[in-house]
């Protein structure tokens, strides 16, 4: 989640520009997608139904559905260009699906496996997010994600602070606010970890094409409207000279791993009105 307000329509319409050139760019965010591939191993049963949300492409999707050959796959993103893309990619498996992961139109206690990488970091409302998760998967569903942390970017977060005090650079929660998130919605043996990772670049230009090329760019509700003047652009590239390692600009990224399982059936849910426990009518009956 951002802690940053954002621009939602400003997020769509980053994706949808930034889709026809994403592969090429987002290195960090399929490499990110592989380590978060292999901790699925912890999955307790063959999956139904499994969800990638915040899909792009759906290079991860198609994995998945590589993988759960007898799964239903969903790929959900909610630009349309990234899931024109997929298809291409993807072809008829997965099920692609345009929405937005605050509001998932799937059937409550229906998923058994929600994966989602770097996609949580542009939620607006990371406790809805997790409700809604819990509310598509069934009891012992397994929840894992990714995303990013509060030092990611730092360096040019620090750059931009001597230009000016717009937002450039989202903040991002930490590890343990995320993890309380996960036990106010009611998820039961929540494992945090994070990594930090750091890509080096020829030029501060080079990272900042990289970043716009794979649709991390600025969508901030308070950033500055319009071009960026060159004055200010230069201001911000000779801030980061102090960062130089020889002839590379590095750019510093923490990433937060989380993974959580569905609780059983009756597992309160904490609420602004209190803890709310919900029951499926099944397994109501099956208590008799």
């Amino acid at each position: 989640m951002s802690l940053t307000p954002l621009d939602k329509n400003a997020i769509r319409q980053a994706y949808d520009r930034a889709a026809a050139s994403y592969r090429s760019h987002a290195v960090l965010e399929r490499e990110i997608e592989s380590r978060l591939l292999e901790r699925i191993g912890f999955l307790r049963q063959q999956p139904a139904r499994v969800i990638d949300i915040g899909c792009g492409p759906a290079t991860a999707s198609k994995v998945l559905a590589d993988q759960f050959e007898q799964a239903s796959v969903i790929a959900l993103d909610w630009s349309a260009a990234m899931l024109r893309q997929a298809v291409t990619a993807a072809g008829g498996q997965p099920l692609m699906l345009r929405a937005d992961m605050h509001s998932i139109p799937v059937a409550a206690r229906s998923v058994d496996l929600v994966f989602s990488n770097l996609a949580l970091q542009w939620s607006y409302d990371l406790p809805a997010v997790f409700q809604e998760f819990r509310r598509i998967m069934r009891p012992g569903a397994m929840l894992v994600f990714t995303c990013f942390g509060p030092d990611t970017l730092m360096e040019l977060k620090q750059a931009w602070r001597t230009v000016d005090d717009r937002p450039h650079v989202n903040n991002f929660p930490d590890m343990h606010d995320i993890g309380d998130e996960l036990m106010s919605a009611g998820f039961a043996e929540p494992v945090m970890d994070v990594e930090r990772l750091t890509l080096e670049y020829p030029s501060v230009m080079a990272m900042m094409r990289e970043l716009k090329g794979s649709g991390a760019h600025n969508v901030a509700v308070e950033r500055r409207r319009g071009l960026t003047g060159k004055a200010r652009l230069l201001a911000m590239q000779q801030a980061y000279e102090q960062f130089r390692r020889n002839d590379r600009y590095p750019a510093s990224y923490e990433i937060i791993y989380g993974a959580a399982f569905a609780p059983a059936e009756g597992q309160p849910m904490r609420t602004a009105e209190g803890e709310v426990a919900t029951f499926s009518i099944d397994a109501l009956r099956s208590r008799k």
